[in-house]
């Protein structure tokens, strides 16, 4: 009965060939690949310690009197959202331990977001066919980064508090729907009684929707599209090789899953991460010193620190002072970043499609503009800190700031032309420590002087073909010894 159920099912949903053919799929075996794996296992984690966490969190402002056991904040008047973080931390069983997990799974997930997109960028793996899993990565990046912001925003303490007024800050500096769009996301002037309740649904609910889909959308369209792989002999546009999914690439991601978790648990059990009680309740008349966002934001308030302070009055309207670095600077950096695909194809007239990737030096205008950008952001982020580097370095904060300024305009033309430049240097010259250059013996001739001959490095050919690289940083095993399948088409697998 059983057997027949099972065959009726397949019979009109063709299960079992589907299942057959993505088990056997191949996937590359190179640890860059893995980047978006990492961020899928944190996710999950995330899903699970946040699910945790909502069984105790309070998103209210009302006005409570702490009587937990932390004693420096006994009697205090704070809100009952801070009082509910307190207490996850200090009476909740495992509360603390799975607050620092969540916090640092968020760290990490944007942060392997970011080296994926930096991976996928410079191999060029975002050109046709895969333009839109490009425009789903950087949106699950902006999402990721807005996820981090409302959930370290929700605890409601003074550090928090001072993110958040920021934010209000920034939306409100939009000319025309700057003020209806404040109100409508805060539910009126800052600091209201509904703004944690409104955060709280975006960052349990809305976000992590977003974000979920964007996950489902990208996955079936990797295993849909033909995977890419760096290039070396033998692979071709039309044939990918690599592990099958099951079982090699499956217990290996498997692994990986489990690596992820035991990581972040350590972390969270070892290392301390926001603590909130130091910070003490949101006052909005009071800020603390040194106060920085997660990494991830640092560049956005690096860009808000180091901009002028410029009021613009134009047609009857005041474009206030954040609107420059808090809404048009990341809109016109994120903006670029999303249209790179279609931006690079009008320049060089690429339409083909490419399953096999890039080395970095293979395309020096896209690894020049890529590394421009990625200095851009490292002196923002750097100057998201600039009152703790005014305090290490015994600088004033003034001349942090105008330093920064000059930094920021010619740094990245400057490091941007010297990636360009040194690309097309590899490429003329191509070493590679296989391919050994010619040397130069020196011997004694019998004469009592000196004699040269020409000297090449020699590689036997079973050393060679063990480790001869494609400048993808992997190498390839003898061919008895190497487990490949040949993805598309499957007709012809072994």
């Amino acid at each position: 009965m059983i057997r027949r159920a099972v065959e009726g099912l397949d019979d009109r949903l063709g299960a079992a060939s589907f299942a057959r053919r993505a088990l056997r799929k191949a996937f590359p075996d190179h640890w860059a690949f893995m980047l978006g794996e990492i961020a899928l296992y944190c996710f999950v984690i995330l899903v699970l310690t946040g699910t945790f966490l909502t069984f105790f969190y309070v998103a209210s402002t009302e006005t409570v009197r702490y009587t937990g056991p932390y004693a420096p904040l006994h009697g205090r008047e704070m809100s009952a959202a801070y009082a509910s973080v307190l207490r996850i931390s200090y009476e909740v069983r495992a509360g603390l331990v799975m607050r620092q997990i969540h916090h640092w799974a968020a760290v990490v997930f944007v942060a392997a977001i970011v080296a994926h997109v930096l991976r996928v960028y410079f191999t060029g793996a975002f050109r046709r066919p895969r333009e839109i899993n490009w425009l789903i990565g950087v949106t699950l990046l902006l999402a990721g980064m807005g996820a981090g912001f409302t959930g370290y925003s929700l605890p409601d303490d003074l550090l928090s508090g001072t993110g958040i007024r920021i934010a209000y800050s920034v939306l409100l500096s939009i000319p025309v729907i700057g003020t209806w769009a404040a109100f409508l996301v805060f539910g009126g002037e800052f600091p209201t009684s509904d703004f944690l309740g409104r955060l709280f649904v975006l960052h349990v609910m809305l976000i992590p929707a977003i974000l979920a889909g964007a996950i489902t959308v990208h996955l079936l369209l990797v295993w849909h599209q033909k995977h890419t792989q760096f290039r070396a002999p033998g692979r071709t546009e039309g044939t990918v090789s690599g592990s099958p999914f099951w079982p090699i690439y499956a217990m290996k991601s498997a692994g990986l899953a489990l690596v992820v978790a035991g990581v972040l648990a350590a972390l969270g059990g070892l290392v301390q991460i926001n603590a909130v009680w130091l910070y003490g309740p949101f006052d909005p008349s009071a800020v603390s010193s040194p106060a920085q966002p997660d990494w991830y934001l640092g560049w956005l308030e690096g860009a808000l620190r180091l901009a002028p302070n410029w009021e613009i009055h134009l047609f009857g309207h005041t474009i206030a002072e954040p609107f420059l670095p808090g809404v048009v600077v990341p809109g016109l950096f994120f903006t670029i970043l999303a249209a790179w695909p279609f931006i690079e194809r009008r320049i060089t007239k690429d339409d083909r499609p490419h399953n096999l990737l890039d080395k970095p030096r293979d395309a020096p205008l896209r690894s020049g503009v890529g590394a421009a950008g990625l200095t851009f952001m490292t002196i923002l982020t750097f100057m998201g800190s600039n009152d703790v580097l005014s305090t290490l370095f015994n600088v004033p904060v003034e001349t942090i700031d105008r330093i920064a300024r000059v930094l920021i305009l010619a740094l990245p033309i400057l490091l941007g032309y010297a990636t360009y430049r040194l690309c097309l240097g590899l490429q003329r010259g191509d070493d590679h420590p296989v391919t050994a250059p010619v040397r130069v013996r020196i011997r004694r001739s019998a004469s009592g002087g000196f004699e040269t001959e020409p000297d090449r490095i020699e590689i036997s050919p079973a050393a060679l073909a063990h480790q001869t690289h494609h400048g993808d940083g992997e190498a390839e095993q003898p061919e008895d010894q190497q487990r490949r399948t040949v993805d598309e088409p499957a007709e012809e697998q072994d």
